[in-house]
C-alpha cells in the first residue's frame, strides 16, 4: 500500500511536471497574446528590408510584420540596434523575434530557428557606376572590398577571395550604409551584399553604383530567426501559419513585388542549406 502512495505520488508529480512544461511552452505565445504586442528586433540600415526615409521607418519587414501582426492580433514593437547585436539580444531576451531579416544558413539553423523564407539572398557585388575594371566578380581579386559585420555576405566574400589569383582585403562595416559611403567615395571597389539589396541600391542611385553580375555566392535564402527552445515554439508555429496564410492569398508576392520588383519562388521551408 505504502509502496502504491508512492508510485501513485511519482506518477502524479510526472503528469504535474509536463503539464508545467506544456504550460511554459505555450508562455512567449501568450504573453504576446495578452500584452498585445509582438516585439521585433532588426537594423534599419539594410534597404530594401529595414531603412529611414524622411525619418520614418519603413521596408519589407515593416509591411510584412504589419500583415503578421493582423494574423496573430497584436501590434508591432520594434526595437532597432546594429546588425552584430542582434542575435545576442535575442537570446538576451529583448525581442520575441528578429526581422533582419538572415541569411539561413546550416549553423545558424543550428542555434535558432527560421521562419519560411521570404526571399533569395544569393550573394553579389555592387560597383562604382563607371568602372570598367571589374565585369565580373572575379575582377575584385587584390583589391580592398566591403561587407556588413558578422554577415554571411562578409562570410562569403572571404571564402570566395581565397579562390582567386590574389586575396581580397575584406574590410567589415557596422551598416552597409557605410560600406556604399566608402564606395562612393572610392575606398573600396566593391560592396558585398545579396542581391536583393544591392539591386535595390543600385536601382535608386544609378549615378553612383552598378551590379556586377552574375552573383558570385550559392543560392540561399533570406528568414526570420527565433529561439529554439520549447518556450518559443508555439510562437514560431503561429508566426510560420500567418506568413504560410500570408504567401496563398497573395500579400507576400504583392510586398516583394513592392520592394524588389519582382516576387521570389521561395521554398515553403528550408532543411539544409547551401552554406
Amino acid at each position: 500500500m505504502f509502496l502504491k502512495s508512492i508510485l501513485t505520488a511519482a506518477m502524479a508529480a510526472t503528469i504535474g511536471a509536463s503539464m508545467l512544461g506544456a504550460a511554459q511552452a505555450e508562455d512567449v505565445l501568450a504573453k504576446v497574446k495578452a500584452a498585445g504586442v509582438l516585439k521585433v528586433g532588426t537594423e534599419t540600415a539594410f534597404a530594401p528590408f529595414d531603412f529611414i526615409d524622411a525619418g520614418e521607418h519603413v521596408g519589407l519587414n515593416v509591411d510584412l510584420f504589419a500583415e503578421i501582426g493582423k494574423e496573430l492580433g497584436v501590434k508591432i514593437e520594434w526595437v532597432t540596434l546594429p546588425w552584430d547585436g542582434v542575435f545576442p539580444g535575442l537570446e538576451a531576451g529583448k525581442f520575441d523575434v528578429v526581422a533582419g531579416p538572415a541569411t539561413i544558413t546550416n549553423a545558424r539553423m543550428e542555434r535558432f530557428r527560421f521562419t519560411p523564407p521570404i526571399a533569395e539572398a544569393t550573394v553579389a557585388l555592387l560597383k562604382k557606376a563607371g568602372d570598367d575594371s571589374i565585369t565580373k566578380p572575379e575582377d575584385i581579386a587584390g583589391k580592398a572590398v566591403g561587407s556588413g559585420k558578422a554577415t554571411a555576405q562578409l562570410a562569403q566574400v572571404i571564402e570566395f577571395g581565397k579562390t582567386l589569383s590574389s586575396p581580397i582585403e575584406a574590410k567589415e562595416y557596422v551598416s552597409f550604409n557605410e560600406a556604399y559611403a566608402d564606395l562612393a567615395a572610392g575606398r573600396i571597389v566593391a560592396v558585398a551584399n545579396s542581391f536583393p539589396n544591392i539591386a535595390y541600391v543600385a536601382q535608386q542611385r544609378p549615378e553612383t553604383f552598378a551590379l556586377v553580375e552574375p552573383p558570385f555566392g550559392l543560392k540561399t535564402y533570406f528568414g526570420y530567426p527565433g529561439l529554439k527552445d520549447e518556450d518559443h515554439a508555439s510562437l514560431m508555429d503561429a508566426i510560420d501559419a500567418a506568413m504560410a496564410t500570408i504567401k496563398a492569398d497573395g500579400r507576400m508576392g504583392t510586398i516583394q513585388k513592392k520592394w524588389f520588383g519582382v516576387e521570389f519562388d521561395t521554398p515553403a521551408k528550408v532543411d539544409k542549406a547551401a552554406l
